[in-house]
C-alpha cells in the first residue's frame, strides 16, 4: 500500500494544546462542573479535578490549539527538501482561519493530497475539526469526513501504521524514533510540558520549535516506513522561523 503513496502528496502535521485557562480557578462554574465528571475517570481518588486540571489541553471541550505545524517534501533537486510552517498564537480562531486557508490551496494543487500524523486519527485531526466548530469555522473537505466512507477518508497515521491491526497497541512517536534512529524531537521539552511552558514560562516560540520537529520526525518515520533516504538535516528549511526572530 504506501509503494502507491508518494511522499510529496502528504501533508505531515503536528498540534500542540493547553488548558483554556492559566488556572482553575478562572475556569467558569459550569465549566469545572464538566471537568469535575470528566476527570473523574482518570485521576487518581486523592486527586481534586483542580490538581489534574493542567491535562484539560487533552480533551477539546476543555482545551484549545496554540499552534499546528505542516511540512512538506518537496523533490525537485536530486536531493529531497522538507519544508515547515507553523499557525501559532493566543488567538485560536485566527490560526485555525489561517491553517484551513493553507489547506485549501494544497487540497486544490495536489490531487490526492493525504494528511498524515502520528495517532491522528485519534488525535489531531478530530481536535482540530472540533476546535473548528466551536470557532464557527467550516470545515474544509479534507477534514469534514461525515458520511465518507473508510476509502475516501485522506487520513494517514503512523502510529495506525506501525499498529498492523493490533488495536491494543500504543507506540509513542519518540520510541519508534530511537527504534529507527531517527533525531529525537523530544529534545527539549515534551508533550506533558507545552501547558507550563505556554502559560508559566509564556515561551509560545520554543513551542513551536518543538512542533515543528515533531512534524519532521512523523515525516522521517514514514520514509524508513516506505524504505527510503532520509532527509538531510542540510535540506529542512523552515519559513515560520523567520518571524520567530
Amino acid at each position: 500500500m504506501l509503494d502507491n503513496i508518494k511522499i510529496e502528496n502528504i501533508l505531515f502535521l503536528d498540534i500542540e494544546t493547553v488548558p483554556q485557562y492559566s488556572d482553575y480557578n478562572d475556569v467558569p462554574k459550569a465549566f469545572q462542573e464538566f471537568w469535575e465528571k470528566k476527570s473523574s475517570y482518570f485521576r487518581e481518588e486523592e486527586k481534586s479535578a483542580k490538581d489534574v486540571y493542567q491535562r484539560a489541553g487533552i480533551y477539546s471541550e476543555f482545551g484549545k490549539i496554540i499552534c499546528i505545524s505542516v511540512g512538506i517534501a518537496v523533490s525537485k533537486t536530486e536531493e529531497r527538501t522538507f519544508r515547515l510552517k507553523s499557525f501559532f498564537g493566543d488567538d485560536e480562531a485566527l490560526l485555525l482561519k489561517e491553517f484551513k486557508e493553507m489547506l485549501g490551496k494544497y487540497y486544490n494543487s495536489h490531487k490526492g493530497l493525504l494528511l498524515c500524523a502520528h495517532n491522528g486519527k485519534e488525535f489531531d485531526f478530530p481536535y482540530i475539526a472540533r476546535r473548528m466548530l466551536i470557532n464557527g469555522i467550516k470545515l474544509p473537505k479534507i477534514l469534514d469526513i461525515a458520511g465518507k466512507k473508510p476509502w475516501e477518508v485522506s487520513f494517514l497515521d503512523t502510529m495506525e501504521l506501525w499498529k498492523f491491526g493490533d488495536y491494543k497497541n500504543y507506540t509513542s512517536l519518540n520510541l519508534l524514533t530511537q527504534i529507527f534512529d531517527i533525531p529525537t524531537p523530544k529534545d527539549d521539552i515534551d508533550g506533558s510540558m507545552v501547558a507550563d511552558v505556554y502559560w508559566n514560562d509564556k515561551d509560545l516560540q520554543r513551542i513551536v520549535k518543538y512542533c515543528e520537529k515533531d512534524v519532521l520526525a512523523i515525516a522521517q518515520l514514514m520514509l524508513k516506513y516506505k524504505g527510503e533516504e532520509l532527509v538531510k538535516a542540510e535540506n529542512v528549511e523552515s519559513t515560520t522561523q523567520n518571524k520567530l526572530l
